[in-house]
């Protein structure tokens, strides 16, 4: 039956909710996938893809008028009322902004990916609230999945009012559902006559959810009986805002994105007719998965626009201070911070731009790409912010109208700190997008080798499994600790960079696979361990991409790029080689059993003397 009651999912049906919806089979290559079982195909993702002339020569006249746009907005305006102006909207309906990856036969500019996250990094680069409302609606609005799953149909009745800048949103959350799918509580049934769902149900923190027109929503359907046992099923729908029933109860606000619209959103018998389901019945949640995939290419791109920003203001001010006779950037503490921000922006453009590529090069599996990229770029844009903010010192602590008020430059750094937090918890928290890669990186062991450790396996099936296993692993194994054959040297002074990172993907295989071997089904709960290993994963593919499109920019006459490829991978080295001395936690069982006590209240004494926040 489907569920409208409280009761929360037991963790063996979370478990298999979340198994169920992800997709099980690899639709493409991935270079990631490689690097984690110790291959380096580095051919994957060498050399770039070359710029595309057409696609530039269409995409600039929208990217010229979305500047000119942005040249006149008052962001300190926007962040001080927490409100977009209506003409601001009007504006980038009329230029298109809400239909860029919409096809031209629709009334859209029918952009490639690559231009539309040029555009939002641009945004970004100046308003981060503007940058939600556009990118919300188009990474993982409408527009997207009805790309990916919407029948003709659909596409014809709703990609023509989305292009003309129909607002659309996203609604999974909810009150007991962030990570965790299987405790949905909004659920769909089917009407007497067969013609139509009826929705109920209630939506948390749904981006765009207090000005959409059209939502994508998420609600369980009645349950599918497979192998005797009942399966929960998600289905997506299409629901526009005008229905009865369907109603803005509250609109959130935050700390940063003051004018993000977003909210709790209501849906009370509403009906929807049986032709509004996405995809099929039953496959909403892989939907969303797989949306996420490609729309999780948007924040790196997004972040790479603002750490760009926040360079700018860091340079000058570096040279524009002067403290103890000389500016503050001549000073080896601040001129560190000013270099590794120069470098850290440079690799994750690099992440972002090589993600894009072969999602665009198409037959790709950019699953893991994509995750390790927002990962990856919000975490090191988060620290960009923070030194920014550091190197403006009290000036990057005021507000942007303060400092106006007194007569200074108004550099929003106060602002760009708010905006960015978000960015470790929006579509997958950090902690969340290093369990997905964690899954989805053992996940060849896990196909061959897992129902031999699996306590629940009977005797005949680790027979069957351990037959399986072996061909894969007598051939697999040892070829971990054999040197590749042949070398890196067209990549000159950074082929030293990339023959570590090919040597540290065999040792970070070998290690994941002995650790699978000690601590078999129990591994998934040494989540520090698996973090570790995620990390030196991605700073693994973070020197790769900064290595590869540091050579095909040097080819083209910007030799600076290697200078900067090389301090960021020397930096990165030093960060793996820790990792792996870390790599299984001497300390995690002692933290893990104090945070136990802590839960339990057994250290209640630490916290005397202060006033509850929790209890107010």
């Amino acid at each position: 039956m489907a569920a409208g009651s409280k009761t929360l999912a037991t963790e063996q049906e979370a478990r298999d909710v979340a198994e169920a919806a992800r997709e099980s089979e690899w639709s493409g290559p991935s270079f990631v996938r490689e690097l984690f079982l110790g291959r380096f195909p580095l051919h994957l993702i060498h050399p770039c893809a070359p710029p595309d002339p057409d696609e530039e020569a269409r995409a600039r006249p929208f990217l010229d008028r979305l500047r000119a746009f942005l040249e006149r907005v008052d962001s300190d305006m926007i962040d001080r009322t927490g409100e977009v102006p209506d003409e601001y909207v009007d504006e980038l309906r009329a230029m298109g902004a809400f239909g860029i990856k919409i096809p031209t036969a629709y009334g859209g500019l029918g952009l490639h990916y690559s231009s539309y996250v040029k555009a939002i990094a641009l945004v970004t680069s100046k308003d981060g609230s503007l940058a939600a409302l556009l990118s919300a609606h188009q990474s993982i609005g409408l527009p997207q999945p009805l790309a990916l799953f919407g029948t003709d149909e659909q596409k014809a009745r709703y990609f023509p009012r989305l292009a003309k800048g129909a607002i659309s949103a996203f609604a999974l959350t909810e009150v007991d559902v962030g990570s965790d799918p299987a405790n949905l509580a909004s659920h769909a049934d089917p009407s007497d006559d067969g013609a139509h769902w009826i929705l109920n149900g209630e939506k948390l923190w749904c981006t765009n959810g207090t000005r959409a027109e059209l939502f994508v929503v998420m609600a369980r359907t009645p349950d599918r009986v497979v192998d005797g046992k009942p399966r929960r099923q998600i289905t997506a729908f299409i629901v526009e805002a005008n229905w009865p029933g369907v109603s803005v109860e509250h609109r959130c606000r935050f700390m940063g994105l003051r004018a993000i619209e977003n909210g709790l959103i209501k849906f009370t018998n509403v009906k929807v007719p049986r032709e509004n389901v996405l995809w099929a019945e039953g496959r909403g949640l892989k939907l969303a998965l797989v949306t996420l995939n490609t729309g999780r290419l948007t924040l790196p791109a997004s972040t790479v626009g603002a750490c760009k920003a926040q360079l700018e203001i860091a340079r000058n001010w570096a040279m524009e201070r002067v403290q103890w006779g000389q500016p503050v950037g001549r000073h080896e503490a601040v001129a560190r911070k000013i270099g590794l921000m120069a470098a850290d922006t440079y690799a994750m453009d690099a992440i972002s731009r090589l993600t894009v590529d072969v999602a665009e090069r198409g037959g790709y599996d950019i699953r893991l790409e994509a995750a390790i990229a927002k990962l990856y770029n919000t975490e090191g844009a988060w620290r960009i912010v923070d030194d920014t903010l550091q190197i403006r010192g009290g000036r990057g602590y005021e507000t942007a109208d303060s400092l106006r008020g007194r007569g200074e430059r108004p550099v929003p750094v106060e602002r760009m700190m708010r905006d960015s937090r978000i960015n470790l918890i929006f579509e997958g928290s950090s902690e969340i997008m290093r369990l997905f890669i964690a899954r989805e990186a053992v996940d060849q062991h896990f196909r061959i080798a897992f129902p031999i450790v699996d306590p629940k396996s009977s005797f005949e099936v680790r027979v069957r499994a351990a037959v399986r296993a072996v061909p894969f692993y007598v051939t697999w194994y040892p070829k971990l600790w054999m040197p590749r054959a042949g070398g890196f040297s067209a990549f000159g002074p950074l082929a030293g960079h990339l023959r570590f990172a090919e040597r540290r993907s065999r040792k970070l295989a070998r290690a994941l696979f002995h650790a699978m071997v000690r601590h078999g089904p129990k591994l998934e709960r040494r989540q520090a361990l698996l973090f570790r290993g995620v990390d030196i994963g991605a700073e693994l593919f973070a020197m790769t991409a900064a290595c590869v499109r540091a050579h095909d920019d040097a080819q083209h006459g910007d030799t600076g790029a290697l200078e900067l490829a090389d301090v960021f991978c020397r930096e990165a080295r030093r960060r793996v080689d820790r990792l792996f001395h870390d790599f299984h936690g001497p300390n995690d069982s002692a933290i893990y059993a104090l945070s136990q006590k802590v839960l339990a209240g057994e250290y209640e004494k630490i916290e005397e003397g202060k006033i509850s926040a929790w209890t107010q």
